[in-house]
Order: structure tokens, then C-alpha cells, then sequence
């Protein structure tokens, strides 16, 4: 699925937890700016580690573990 890849989970990094590109990003984090009402270009500003696409990757992501589908049914 679109952008999926930039998704890694990785013991090492956050307890496991599905992370932005093996950094300490965890998907949720970037959920909870979003949900905080900050816009995607809020984001990039405060944070340029991070890309436009990473964001998408992190809503795809989400998007796929609500509608119950397992990540590798995606591919």
C-alpha cells in the first residue's frame, strides 16, 4: 500500500511500537499532532525530521488498523 513502507516496527525503537522510519516517531505521536488540530505544514515546521509523506504514511497506517485489515493483507 502507498507509503506503508516508510512504517517500521523495530524492538529496539519505542517498545516496538510502529514508528516513522526506524526514528523515534511513533506513528500514534503523529496521529495525536494531527488530532490536535495541528496542520501538516505545523508539523514539518516544528519538526524537520519529518516528511509530507511520512505523515500520510502515519494516516495510512491508521486508516488500515480501523478497518481491520492486517498491514500485509495491504501489499
Amino acid at each position: 500500500m502507498q507509503y506503508l513502507e516508510r512504517i517500521t516496527i523495530d524492538p529496539a525503537i519505542c517498545h516496538g511500537k510502529p514508528c516513522v522510519r526506524g526514528m523515534r516517531w511513533p506513528v500514534e505521536v503523529v496521529i495525536d499532532m494531527l488530532g490536535s488540530g495541528m496542520s501538516i505544514n505545523e508539523i514539518l515546521a516544528d519538526h524537520s525530521e519529518l516528511e509530507r509523506e511520512d505523515i500520510f504514511a502515519c494516516l495510512n497506517y491508521a486508516k488500515l488498523l480501523v478497518s481491520g485489515r492486517l498491514i500485509n493483507e495491504a501489499a
